[in-house]
Protein backbone atom coordinates (compact mmCIF):
# COMPACT_ATOMS: atom_id res chain seq x y z
CA UNK A 1 0.00 0.00 0.00
CA UNK A 2 3.05 2.39 1.06
CA UNK A 3 4.42 1.26 -2.25
CA UNK A 4 1.49 2.44 -4.38
CA UNK A 5 1.31 5.69 -2.62
CA UNK A 6 5.05 6.57 -3.06
CA UNK A 7 4.22 5.93 -6.78
CA UNK A 8 0.95 7.96 -7.04
CA UNK A 9 3.02 10.36 -5.80
CA UNK A 10 5.60 10.66 -7.86
CA UNK A 11 2.74 10.39 -10.71
CA UNK A 12 1.43 13.42 -9.06
CA UNK A 13 4.84 15.55 -8.96
CA UNK A 14 4.99 14.23 -12.94
CA UNK A 15 2.28 15.86 -13.46
CA UNK A 16 3.15 18.87 -11.78
CA UNK A 17 6.65 19.32 -13.51
CA UNK A 18 5.04 18.87 -16.71
CA UNK A 19 2.61 21.44 -16.48
CA UNK A 20 5.29 24.11 -15.22
CA UNK A 21 7.53 23.16 -18.64
CA UNK A 22 4.06 23.60 -20.86
CA UNK A 23 2.63 26.41 -18.83
CA UNK A 24 6.03 28.94 -18.76
CA UNK A 25 4.78 32.09 -17.18
CA UNK A 26 6.85 35.26 -17.75
CA UNK A 27 6.62 38.53 -16.42
CA UNK A 28 9.13 41.63 -17.10
CA UNK A 29 12.82 42.57 -16.12
CA UNK A 30 13.29 46.02 -13.97
CA UNK A 31 16.02 46.29 -15.79
CA UNK A 32 13.78 46.55 -19.05
CA UNK A 33 11.58 49.44 -18.12
CA UNK A 34 10.05 49.23 -21.56
CA UNK A 35 7.14 51.53 -22.58
CA UNK A 36 4.00 49.33 -22.44
CA UNK A 37 1.04 51.77 -21.56
CA UNK A 38 -1.42 48.54 -21.69
CA UNK A 39 -0.09 46.96 -18.57
CA UNK A 40 -2.09 48.87 -15.77
CA UNK A 41 -5.13 47.97 -18.33
CA UNK A 42 -7.18 45.18 -16.76
CA UNK A 43 -8.89 44.50 -20.14
CA UNK A 44 -5.52 43.48 -21.48
CA UNK A 45 -5.49 40.95 -18.64
CA UNK A 46 -6.30 37.14 -19.91
CA UNK A 47 -6.50 38.01 -23.59
CA UNK A 48 -5.33 34.75 -25.56
CA UNK A 49 -2.90 35.35 -27.95
CA UNK A 50 -1.17 34.12 -30.73
CA UNK A 51 2.38 35.13 -31.78
CA UNK A 52 4.92 34.04 -34.82
CA UNK A 53 8.09 34.40 -35.15
CA UNK A 54 8.63 33.76 -39.11
CA UNK A 55 12.47 32.36 -40.53
CA UNK A 56 13.65 31.56 -43.65
CA UNK A 57 14.27 27.99 -41.75
CA UNK A 58 11.92 27.36 -38.79
CA UNK A 59 8.73 29.54 -38.17
CA UNK A 60 7.85 29.12 -34.39
CA UNK A 61 4.32 29.71 -33.33
CA UNK A 62 2.99 29.86 -29.82
CA UNK A 63 0.14 30.54 -27.87
CA UNK A 64 -0.35 33.02 -24.75
CA UNK A 65 -2.51 34.34 -21.74
CA UNK A 66 -1.79 38.31 -21.38
CA UNK A 67 -1.82 38.45 -17.63
CA UNK A 68 -0.56 40.94 -14.67
CA UNK A 69 1.79 42.74 -16.79
CA UNK A 70 3.17 39.38 -18.13
CA UNK A 71 2.68 36.61 -20.32
CA UNK A 72 1.98 32.57 -19.85
CA UNK A 73 2.89 30.58 -23.13
CA UNK A 74 0.33 27.59 -23.31
CA UNK A 75 1.44 25.99 -26.65
CA UNK A 76 4.71 26.37 -29.08
CA UNK A 77 5.51 24.52 -32.13
CA UNK A 78 7.63 24.55 -34.86
CA UNK A 79 6.95 24.18 -38.66
CA UNK A 80 9.79 23.88 -41.33
CA UNK A 81 8.99 27.05 -43.81
CA UNK A 82 9.96 25.72 -46.89
CA UNK A 83 7.47 22.92 -46.38
CA UNK A 84 4.65 25.85 -46.51
CA UNK A 85 3.27 28.33 -49.61
CA UNK A 86 2.37 30.81 -47.11
CA UNK A 87 2.13 32.20 -43.65
CA UNK A 88 -1.99 32.05 -43.73
CA UNK A 89 -0.92 28.41 -44.05
CA UNK A 90 1.56 27.51 -41.37
CA UNK A 91 -1.13 29.76 -39.08
CA UNK A 92 -3.92 27.61 -40.30
CA UNK A 93 -2.15 24.41 -39.10
CA UNK A 94 -1.28 25.87 -35.92
CA UNK A 95 -4.97 26.89 -35.12
CA UNK A 96 -6.36 23.17 -36.08
CA UNK A 97 -3.37 21.37 -34.65
CA UNK A 98 -3.97 22.36 -31.48
CA UNK A 99 -7.85 22.96 -32.02
CA UNK A 100 -7.67 26.77 -30.72
CA UNK A 101 -11.29 28.42 -30.67
CA UNK A 102 -12.05 32.53 -30.84
CA UNK A 103 -8.77 33.80 -30.62
CA UNK A 104 -8.32 37.21 -29.84
CA UNK A 105 -5.02 38.59 -30.64
CA UNK A 106 -2.19 37.93 -33.43
CA UNK A 107 1.27 39.13 -33.24
CA UNK A 108 3.99 38.67 -36.04
CA UNK A 109 7.71 38.53 -36.03
CA UNK A 110 8.62 38.87 -39.80
CA UNK A 111 12.65 39.17 -40.77
CA UNK A 112 12.42 42.16 -43.19
CA UNK A 113 11.36 45.98 -42.63
CA UNK A 114 7.55 46.62 -42.13
CA UNK A 115 5.29 49.40 -43.44
CA UNK A 116 1.88 49.85 -42.79
CA UNK A 117 1.30 46.59 -41.84
CA UNK A 118 3.21 45.31 -44.58
CA UNK A 119 6.34 43.50 -45.80
CA UNK A 120 7.93 40.69 -48.06
CA UNK A 121 11.12 39.52 -46.65
CA UNK A 122 13.50 38.86 -49.06
CA UNK A 123 14.40 35.52 -47.48
CA UNK A 124 10.94 34.46 -47.02
CA UNK A 125 9.59 35.17 -50.27
CA UNK A 126 6.10 36.04 -49.21
CA UNK A 127 3.82 38.76 -49.30
CA UNK A 128 2.77 39.36 -46.11
CA UNK A 129 -0.32 41.80 -44.48
CA UNK A 130 -1.49 41.79 -41.28
CA UNK A 131 -4.80 42.96 -41.63
CA UNK A 132 -5.65 40.40 -44.26
CA UNK A 133 -4.45 37.88 -41.40
CA UNK A 134 -6.77 39.88 -39.14
CA UNK A 135 -9.73 39.89 -40.99
CA UNK A 136 -9.26 35.97 -42.49
CA UNK A 137 -8.99 34.44 -39.27
CA UNK A 138 -11.19 36.55 -37.32
CA UNK A 139 -9.10 38.11 -34.40
CA UNK A 140 -10.36 41.28 -33.11
CA UNK A 141 -6.43 42.87 -33.17
CA UNK A 142 -3.01 42.05 -35.18
CA UNK A 143 0.26 43.54 -35.30
CA UNK A 144 3.52 42.68 -36.86
CA UNK A 145 6.91 43.58 -35.92
CA UNK A 146 10.46 43.47 -37.55
CA UNK A 147 11.80 40.07 -35.99
CA UNK A 148 14.39 42.50 -34.05
CA UNK A 149 12.15 44.87 -32.86
CA UNK A 150 9.99 42.08 -31.41
CA UNK A 151 13.45 40.84 -30.07
CA UNK A 152 13.91 43.61 -27.95
CA UNK A 153 10.57 43.25 -26.36
CA UNK A 154 11.19 39.93 -25.93
CA UNK A 155 14.06 40.45 -24.08
CA UNK A 156 12.14 42.54 -21.15
CA UNK A 157 11.07 39.26 -20.37
CA UNK A 158 14.52 38.14 -19.87
CA UNK A 159 15.57 37.25 -16.39
CA UNK A 160 19.41 38.48 -15.05
CA UNK A 161 20.41 34.53 -15.77
CA UNK A 162 19.96 35.38 -19.09
CA UNK A 163 22.08 38.19 -19.60
CA UNK A 164 26.21 37.02 -19.85
CA UNK A 165 28.44 40.08 -19.49
CA UNK A 166 30.92 41.00 -21.42
CA UNK A 167 32.09 44.01 -19.59
CA UNK A 168 29.46 45.63 -17.05
CA UNK A 169 30.14 47.78 -13.84
CA UNK A 170 26.93 45.50 -12.78
CA UNK A 171 24.09 46.66 -14.12
CA UNK A 172 22.56 48.21 -17.13
CA UNK A 173 22.87 52.63 -17.36
CA UNK A 174 20.25 54.74 -18.45
CA UNK A 175 20.52 55.69 -22.00
CA UNK A 176 20.08 54.14 -25.53
CA UNK A 177 20.60 50.39 -25.77
CA UNK A 178 21.83 48.97 -29.09
CA UNK A 179 20.78 45.45 -30.39
CA UNK A 180 23.26 43.04 -32.65
CA UNK A 181 22.10 39.84 -33.73
CA UNK A 182 23.80 38.20 -36.41
CA UNK A 183 22.21 34.78 -37.71
CA UNK A 184 20.38 34.03 -41.01
CA UNK A 185 20.92 37.85 -41.39
CA UNK A 186 22.04 40.60 -39.41
CA UNK A 187 19.64 42.41 -37.27
CA UNK A 188 20.16 45.67 -35.60
CA UNK A 189 17.68 47.66 -33.57
CA UNK A 190 17.55 49.62 -30.23
CA UNK A 191 15.83 51.05 -27.18
CA UNK A 192 14.98 54.81 -27.18
CA UNK A 193 15.49 56.05 -23.49
CA UNK A 194 12.74 58.88 -23.27
CA UNK A 195 14.14 59.43 -19.39
CA UNK A 196 11.64 56.61 -18.15
CA UNK A 197 11.02 53.97 -19.98
CA UNK A 198 12.64 52.05 -22.98
CA UNK A 199 11.03 52.16 -26.50
CA UNK A 200 12.53 49.49 -29.07
CA UNK A 201 12.11 50.75 -32.64
CA UNK A 202 13.71 48.44 -36.01
CA UNK A 203 16.05 49.80 -38.30
CA UNK A 204 18.15 47.90 -41.45
CA UNK A 205 21.16 48.68 -40.50
CA UNK A 206 22.73 44.77 -41.36
CA UNK A 207 22.59 46.35 -45.06
CA UNK A 208 24.70 49.07 -45.13
CA UNK A 209 28.16 48.79 -46.54
CA UNK A 210 30.53 47.21 -45.17
CA UNK A 211 34.18 49.01 -45.19
CA UNK A 212 37.71 47.32 -45.24
CA UNK A 213 40.19 48.43 -42.36
CA UNK A 214 43.74 46.48 -42.96
CA UNK A 215 44.77 45.21 -46.67
CA UNK A 216 43.79 41.72 -46.18
CA UNK A 217 40.42 42.72 -45.48
CA UNK A 218 41.12 44.92 -48.67
CA UNK A 219 41.31 41.47 -50.39
CA UNK A 220 38.29 40.34 -48.60
CA UNK A 221 35.98 43.32 -49.55
CA UNK A 222 37.35 42.57 -53.38
CA UNK A 223 36.58 38.58 -53.38
CA UNK A 224 33.09 39.62 -51.89
CA UNK A 225 32.45 42.76 -54.13
CA UNK A 226 32.71 40.43 -57.15
CA UNK A 227 30.10 38.11 -55.39
CA UNK A 228 27.45 40.82 -54.44
CA UNK A 229 28.36 44.11 -56.09
CA UNK A 230 27.39 45.99 -52.74
CA UNK A 231 29.15 44.36 -50.06
CA UNK A 232 26.87 45.02 -47.22
CA UNK A 233 27.65 44.21 -43.36
CA UNK A 234 25.54 41.22 -43.26
CA UNK A 235 27.44 39.71 -46.00
CA UNK A 236 30.16 39.63 -43.33
CA UNK A 237 28.12 38.93 -39.69
CA UNK A 238 25.71 36.46 -40.56
CA UNK A 239 25.68 32.40 -41.49
CA UNK A 240 26.28 33.44 -45.01
CA UNK A 241 28.94 35.89 -43.94
CA UNK A 242 30.84 33.33 -41.84
CA UNK A 243 31.43 30.82 -44.55
CA UNK A 244 32.10 33.78 -46.63
CA UNK A 245 35.03 34.20 -44.80
CA UNK A 246 35.94 30.70 -44.64
CA UNK A 247 36.05 30.43 -48.01
CA UNK A 248 38.16 33.57 -48.56
CA UNK A 249 40.51 31.97 -46.31
CA UNK A 250 40.47 29.00 -48.24
CA UNK A 251 40.07 30.20 -51.73
CA UNK A 252 42.20 33.27 -51.57
CA UNK A 253 44.64 32.74 -49.23
CA UNK A 254 45.23 29.40 -49.53
CA UNK A 255 44.81 27.98 -45.77
CA UNK A 256 44.34 24.22 -45.75
CA UNK A 257 40.84 22.33 -45.64
CA UNK A 258 41.31 18.69 -44.51
CA UNK A 259 39.31 16.49 -46.86
CA UNK A 260 37.16 15.15 -43.50
CA UNK A 261 36.17 18.92 -42.82
CA UNK A 262 34.82 19.63 -46.13
CA UNK A 263 32.45 16.27 -46.51
CA UNK A 264 31.05 17.73 -42.62
CA UNK A 265 30.74 21.06 -44.11
CA UNK A 266 28.50 19.88 -47.43
CA UNK A 267 26.37 17.85 -45.03
CA UNK A 268 25.85 19.53 -41.18
CA UNK A 269 25.37 22.64 -40.25
CA UNK A 270 28.08 24.87 -41.43
CA UNK A 271 28.29 26.94 -38.24
CA UNK A 272 28.50 23.97 -35.92
CA UNK A 273 30.57 22.67 -37.73
CA UNK A 274 33.31 25.61 -37.64
CA UNK A 275 32.64 26.01 -33.97
CA UNK A 276 33.16 21.93 -33.31
CA UNK A 277 36.29 21.89 -35.76
CA UNK A 278 38.34 24.94 -34.35
CA UNK A 279 37.55 24.11 -30.71
CA UNK A 280 37.55 20.41 -30.91
CA UNK A 281 40.15 19.42 -33.72
CA UNK A 282 42.04 22.65 -33.36
CA UNK A 283 41.93 23.41 -37.21
CA UNK A 284 43.93 26.19 -38.07
CA UNK A 285 41.32 27.59 -40.89
CA UNK A 286 38.19 27.33 -38.34
CA UNK A 287 39.83 29.66 -35.90
CA UNK A 288 40.91 32.05 -37.97
CA UNK A 289 37.34 32.37 -39.53
CA UNK A 290 36.10 32.51 -36.42
CA UNK A 291 38.58 34.54 -34.85
CA UNK A 292 38.15 37.44 -38.20
CA UNK A 293 34.22 36.83 -37.78
CA UNK A 294 34.89 37.98 -34.19
CA UNK A 295 36.84 40.88 -34.75
CA UNK A 296 34.32 42.17 -37.56
CA UNK A 297 31.43 41.54 -34.81
CA UNK A 298 33.22 43.55 -32.16
CA UNK A 299 33.50 46.42 -34.70
CA UNK A 300 30.18 46.54 -36.22
CA UNK A 301 29.42 46.41 -32.32
CA UNK A 302 31.22 49.80 -32.22
CA UNK A 303 29.49 51.48 -34.97
CA UNK A 304 26.26 50.25 -33.92
CA UNK A 305 26.83 52.23 -30.46
CA UNK A 306 27.99 55.21 -31.66
CA UNK A 307 25.07 55.75 -34.19
CA UNK A 308 22.69 55.23 -31.70
CA UNK A 309 24.87 57.34 -28.55
CA UNK A 310 23.96 53.68 -26.71
CA UNK A 311 25.08 54.81 -23.59
CA UNK A 312 22.96 52.46 -22.01
CA UNK A 313 24.46 49.33 -23.54
CA UNK A 314 24.93 47.05 -26.48
CA UNK A 315 22.96 43.36 -26.23
CA UNK A 316 24.79 40.41 -28.77
CA UNK A 317 21.69 38.40 -29.84
CA UNK A 318 21.10 35.98 -32.47
CA UNK A 319 21.98 32.06 -33.47
CA UNK A 320 25.72 32.44 -34.20
CA UNK A 321 26.99 34.27 -30.46
CA UNK A 322 24.73 31.29 -28.91
CA UNK A 323 26.68 28.52 -30.93
CA UNK A 324 29.89 30.23 -30.12
CA UNK A 325 29.43 31.84 -26.83
CA UNK A 326 32.20 29.62 -25.20
CA UNK A 327 34.83 30.54 -27.44
CA UNK A 328 34.87 34.33 -27.09
CA UNK A 329 37.07 35.44 -25.92
CA UNK A 330 35.65 38.67 -23.61
CA UNK A 331 38.31 40.43 -22.60
CA UNK A 332 39.69 40.33 -26.64
CA UNK A 333 36.61 41.49 -27.61
CA UNK A 334 36.53 44.52 -25.37
CA UNK A 335 39.45 45.36 -26.41
CA UNK A 336 38.43 45.54 -30.07
CA UNK A 337 35.08 47.10 -29.59
CA UNK A 338 36.41 50.60 -27.79
CA UNK A 339 38.93 51.53 -30.41
CA UNK A 340 38.03 54.48 -31.92
CA UNK A 341 39.40 57.74 -33.27
CA UNK A 342 37.88 60.15 -30.56
CA UNK A 343 35.16 58.41 -29.03
CA UNK A 344 37.30 55.58 -26.97
CA UNK A 345 35.85 56.87 -23.85
CA UNK A 346 32.51 56.70 -24.80
CA UNK A 347 33.12 53.05 -25.48
CA UNK A 348 35.08 51.73 -22.94
CA UNK A 349 31.95 52.46 -20.63
CA UNK A 350 29.72 50.93 -22.41
CA UNK A 351 28.10 47.86 -21.18
CA UNK A 352 28.08 44.57 -23.33
CA UNK A 353 26.01 41.42 -22.54
CA UNK A 354 25.79 37.95 -24.93
CA UNK A 355 21.89 37.25 -24.56
CA UNK A 356 21.70 33.75 -23.83
CA UNK A 357 17.85 33.14 -24.69
CA UNK A 358 16.35 32.15 -27.86
CA UNK A 359 12.56 32.76 -29.16
CA UNK A 360 13.07 36.51 -27.77
CA UNK A 361 11.46 37.44 -31.04
CA UNK A 362 8.19 35.15 -30.51
CA UNK A 363 7.61 36.51 -27.18
CA UNK A 364 8.23 39.83 -27.75
CA UNK A 365 5.86 39.90 -30.89
CA UNK A 366 2.84 38.49 -28.07
CA UNK A 367 3.81 41.07 -25.10
CA UNK A 368 3.15 43.72 -27.64
CA UNK A 369 0.07 42.92 -29.00
CA UNK A 370 -0.92 42.62 -25.29
CA UNK A 371 0.08 45.66 -23.77
CA UNK A 372 1.37 48.23 -26.17
CA UNK A 373 -1.70 49.75 -26.51
CA UNK A 374 -4.02 50.95 -23.51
Amino acid sequence: MKMKRFFASLQDLRKQLLYLIKFEVMILNPKFPLYLPGVENSNNDNVTIIGASLREDITILGYFVSGNGGLEIKIQNEYNTKEYTSFSEILRKFIQDNQLDNVKRLAVAVPGPVINGKSSPARLGWDLDIEEYTRDFGFEKGDMLNDLEASAYGMGLLEDSDLDPIYTSGHLEKGNVAILAPGNGLGEAGYFFDGKNLRPFATEGGHSEFSPRTNVEVEFYQFLNNIYGIVSWENVLSKTGLFNIYRFLRDVKRHPEPEWLAERLNGGNFVEEIYKAAVEDDVLICKIALDTFLEFLAREANNLVLKLKATGGLLIAGDIPQVIREYIDKGKFYDKFKISDKMEGLLKSTPLYLIKQNHTALKGAALYTAYYQN
